[in-house]
């Protein structure tokens, strides 16, 4: 099989991997365990890959994955901007990795979890490189 079970029947475990990958892409951080980790960060990337696309079939096929939450709350002079994942994933997420031919999450391990020991790690979405910046200035 090429994927872990974690220990749930499949519509729980969908669910799960849905709601933290919705959540990676609102948050761009999040702290889980580490198989859980391993897993949104193969959806994560699948997801910012559609959103490089950018094509209506593309915008489609992650609607029909990522939750329809609010990502961000905004507010002008004179209107309030209300941002969904979706949207957010497309205008703000894939443009930043437009360059980048893949690898867009990162996986960092931190101490175990107090009550049962489990291995928890922190998923966050990679930014642009010190490397990019510095020959984007030259």
């Amino acid at each position: 099989m090429g994927y872990r079970k974690l220990g749930r029947v499949t519509s729980q475990r969908k669910a799960m991997l849905r709601d933290l990958t919705s959540d990676l892409l609102i948050n761009e951080r999040i702290i889980t365990t580490v198989t859980r980790a391993k897993e949104t960060s193969k959806l994560a990337d699948k997801m910012i890959t559609l959103g490089k696309r950018g094509d209506l079939h593309a915008r489609r096929q992650a609607a029909a994955f990522v939750r329809n939450e609010l990502a961000t709350v905004s507010e002008t002079e004179d209107e309030i901007v209300v941002q969904t994942v979706l949207q957010k994933l497309f205008d703000d997420i894939a443009p930043r990795n437009a360059e980048r031919k893949g690898g867009y999450t990162r996986i960092l391990k931190t101490e175990p979890r107090r009550g049962d020991g489990a291995p928890m790690a922190v998923l966050e979405l990679v930014e642009k490189s010190a490397v990019s910046s510095d020959q984007d200035a030259e």
